[in-house]
């Protein structure tokens, strides 16, 4: 009897050691850890500037599940809306911006979330600058992704740029929503 209930003894505790070896063998899985890791990118810094090459924000771009979260964070705007697009080329040459390209447009459709024909990928909502002419807005783009190769990668070869505009986006006029003239401008690389 007394061997039995000691080898019954042994038997769990080598159950038991077993148990927390595999345990911990799950938790220092090289493999496991790379993947979560992988999945989750760093996030983008996008200086700003104006048409005079001097700061005038910031913009942090970073991945999410449903695409690209945009913090946006802008000052020398005058007060109300303000069309904000990502652009084609990862270039900003003062004082027009226009070495940004057109709207970054992958799918080649019209612009505008409002138009059927719509919207290109670079596509955002407006952003408001209050009295003093800053603006900060969080905006989210599930057309567009910061995981290279892809298609409508905002980190294409060459990069991409965030332009704002000096009017509001009207959200269906092609090819720029009628937003007016490019007054602030960020490359977008990584």
């Amino acid at each position: 009897m007394k061997k039995w209930a000691r080898s019954v003894g042994i038997l769990s505790l080598g159950i038991l050691l077993s148990a927390c070896s595999s345990n911990n063998n799950m938790k220092s899985d090289p493999k496991s850890e790379g993947a979560s890791s992988m999945s989750k990118s760093s996030p983008i810094t996008v200086q700003l500037m104006n048409s005079h090459g001097q700061k005038a924000g910031i913009a942090t771009l970073e991945q999410a599940a449903e695409g690209v979260k945009v913090k946006v964070e802008a000052k020398g705007l005058a007060p109300g809306k303000h069309g904000i697009h990502f652009h084609e080329n990862g270039v900003c040459e003062v004082p027009k911006f226009e070495s940004a390209g057109k709207h970054f447009n992958t799918t080649k459709k019209l612009h505008g979330f409002e138009n059927p024909k719509g919207p290109h990928v670079g596509d955002l909502k407006n952003i408001t600058a209050d009295q003093s002419g800053n603006a900060s807005a969080d905006l989210m783009s599930s057309l567009v992704t910061l995981q290279e190769g892809k298609d409508n990668s905002l980190l294409k070869e060459g990069g991409t740029a965030l332009v704002v505009h000096a009017q509001a986006d009207d959200y269906k006029t092609d090819p720029s929503g009628n937003s007016g003239d490019r007054i602030l401008c960020g490359v977008i690389k990584k």
